[in-house]
């Protein structure tokens, strides 16, 4: 898949800028380069060391672009493992332009979607579960999906399953052997060592697993719906969360007629809140809509916030009924989902009158969304919905699809093999089962690869990267 062609791409954001920076690789990248730029001092390019900057100018035939500042960056040592030019220009996008429109006609052609960090990968220069943690890591938004996303770039989660697949390919290379032995009835691999190994494959691939769940979250964010009857105050909780007028507040009931959201980030976790308009039985056709849209939003949410009008529920019991009725509701629709109970308005009522809210609804968080109180219980009480244990150990953490269905299907083929070892199955049928194990490992890092599966992982890159 390697392409002889030099590639160029604009790599830092599309639009007007202080600078931009104009990339090119290729093995004609110094030559295709030269021929348009230079230099103040008079050097010539391609006799430049590597890792290098030049002052000059972009000049087509007589007529000067800019006045650039060139990187050099030769093979092997380079992102892509090729030769690379980096033109640091102004950041007008005429100038941006007119340099790339001049280099393609020298020689050059546009790059595609992730095509650097294909070639960096078809090169050796990354693994392919490291590749995507470049798409991971231009993505994140916060510092948990940062964090995780330098730490699979660094290699930790690629060594980890490199390591395993290279001692079971040792264990599969015995098991060969005695295929070849089969008159003689021999035994090169220890059973013993070999059931141990599988043990331990076993416990790693059922961490990894496991920590998708909170990958899962950190990479997405955790989405959290904001629901309740009509002006208990859901609109003003989003406002105390974000800590700005995000949603209109009116005393008037049904002002929310369509559901608003925002994201916060709390310790380095997103959370995506979504503000809907509140359940209640109405005739206006609009609000209906709205009210259908806020179902549709607790079936798309991992939490629920139900807000209630605590000064409401200490003035008639039988609201205090209707609410506890509408939560066995919600709880029995939803069992999977984590739901948090909000008195909001809590500082118009009495201590008496909070005492008996909390002994009525157990684990109830009363709270001023108006006055800002208690705004801080309610973000702990969320960072609680989220393992974050194995993020500050700082262990392998799986955020992505490919990887999670990977790592299923090789624990399934590892325990067929624990199976047929425990059962005493013949070598060449262990053996098979074994293939498979390492073929799902190698999928992961990219010793099994295809062009679709390539083709669909680079895609989903930024032009340029």
């Amino acid at each position: 898949m390697i392409s002889q062609e030099t590639i160029v791409a604009l790599a830092s954001p599309s639009g007007a800028g202080a600078i931009a920076v104009i990339r090119l690789s290729g093995k004609e990248a110094l030559t295709i380069s030269g021929q348009v730029f230079q230099s103040v001092s008079g050097k010539i390019l391609s006799k430049q060391k590597t890792h290098t900057i030049h002052l000059g100018h972009i000049v087509d035939d007589t007529k000067v672009l800019d006045q650039v500042l060139l990187s050099i960056f030769k093979n092997p040592n380079s992102y892509t493992g090729e030769d690379v030019v980096e033109i640091s220009c102004h950041g007008s996008t005429y100038i941006q332009q007119q340099i790339i429109q001049l280099l393609l006609r020298r020689g050059c052609r546009m790059a595609q979607a992730g095509e650097f960090t294909l070639r960096a990968f078809l090169n050796g220069k990354l693994d392919l579960s490291q590749a995507e943690a470049v798409a991971d890591l231009i993505s994140s938004d916060n510092e948990a999906s940062h964090q995780i996303a330098m730490q699979q770039m660094r290699g930790g989660f690629s060594n980890e399953i490199a390591k395993l697949r290279e001692e079971l390919l040792n264990f599969a290379s015995l098991i060969e052997l005695e295929l070849d032995f089969a008159e003689e009835d021999v035994e090169f691999a220890d059973r013993t060592q070999f059931n141990e190994l599988l043990t331990r494959i076993t416990f790693v691939l059922k961490r990894l697993i496991d920590s998708f769940a909170v990958g899962n979250v950190i990479k997405n964010g955790i989405p959290v719906a904001i629901v309740g009857e009509p002006n208990v105050g859901k609109s003003t909780l989003l406002n105390a969360l974000l800590n700005e007028e995000r949603a209109i507040v009116s005393d008037i009931a049904g002002t929310t007629r369509d559901t608003i959201e925002d994201e916060l980030v709390i310790e380095g976790i997103g959370f995506r809140f979504i503000d809907t308009a509140g359940i209640r039985e109405t005739k206006d056709v609009v609000e209906s809509i709205g009210i259908k849209k806020t179902f549709e939003k607790i079936e798309q949410a991992q939490v629920i916030i139900y807000l209630i009008d605590s000064s409401q529920l200490t003035l008639d019991n039988k609201n205090l009924q209707e609410v506890q009725v509408e939560l066995e509701k919600i709880k029995n629709q939803f069992p999977l989902k984590a739901l948090v109970v909000i008195g909001n308005k809590a500082d118009t009522i009495s201590e008496a009158q909070i005492s008996n809210l909390k002994s009525q609804i157990p684990n109830i968080l009363l709270l001023s969304a108006k006055e800002k109180n208690g705004i801080e219980d309610l973000k702990n009480q969320l960072l609680s919905f989220v393992n974050t244990g194995a993020l500050r150990n700082n262990e392998t953490i799986v955020t992505n699809t490919r990887h999670y269905d990977s790592l299923l299907k090789a624990l399934e083929e590892i325990q067929k093999v624990s199976f047929g070892l425990q059962s005493g199955l013949p070598s060449d049928l262990m053996a098979i089962d074994i293939k498979q194990a390492l073929y799902y490992f190698g999928e992961i890092t990219g010793e099994v690869t295809n062009d679709e599966l390539l083709g669909n992982i680079f895609a989903n890159f930024c032009i340029g990267k």
